[in-house]
């Protein structure tokens, strides 16, 4: 069996930042202050192939991705979650792991633990929480699943597929509340940016 594909959702237009771009914020990493988008890439390719979907219009994002050996698809204008689910899964094969770009505590450790955890669990749902078991990201759909991801509508994600596979959804808990933690507000990066140096 092959290793999960990385699935990078990177195609939000960021409308509550308030004029920036949430995902050109530089955030902390290994290789110093870079911004978060390409942090989130890195942190992707240290754990296998990685597809990123962008929409249309986002040159800064495609620019600093464009030196990383991952792939870009395209989300059509105005897509939602799911129109962007479906431009990133389509041609996909084996199983993927579906990572939100805005997540800057999810770390390339935790991406680690749930590919591992799929060698041993090759047909669950893998679907990382909090410390206290409360749902969040990233997810991790088997293969098989792939045709429900493709035919996906609206803005839910992919929530109808965990719905209707319920009993298939492992929680994976990440320390504290990583796997929880998204950015999309200037009031948002300054909180956390708070937390981080305290």
């Amino acid at each position: 069996m092959a290793d999960p594909s990385f699935l990078l959702l990177a195609a939000g237009r960021a409308t509550r930042m308030r004029g920036a771009d949430k995902l050109l914020e530089p955030v902390p990493a290994a290789f110093g202050e870079r911004p978060l988008l390409e942090v989130m890439a890195r942190r992707c390719l240290r754990a296998g192939a990685t597809r990123v979907v962008l929409g249309p219009g986002q040159d800064a994002r495609r620019a600093l991705l464009a030196p990383l050996e991952v792939e870009v698809v395209d989300a059509p204008e105005g897509a939602g979650m799911a129109a962007s689910i479906v431009a990133g899964v389509t041609g996909l094969t084996d199983a993927v792991l579906v990572v939100l770009a805005d997540m800057p505590d999810v770390t390339a450790s935790d991406l680690h633990l749930l590919i591992a955890l799929s060698r041993q669990a090759p047909r669950a749902i893998l679907r990382a929480a909090a410390q206290d078991g409360t749902p969040g990201h990233p997810v991790l759909f088997p293969a098989d699943l792939l045709g429900e991801l493709q035919a996906l509508t609206g803005d839910t994600g992919a929530r109808d597929v965990l719905r209707r596979h319920s009993g298939r959804v492992h929680l994976v808990p990440l320390k504290g509340r990583r796997a929880l933690t998204d950015l999309d507000t200037p009031e948002d990066w300054a909180a956390w940016r708070a937390g981080t140096r305290t």
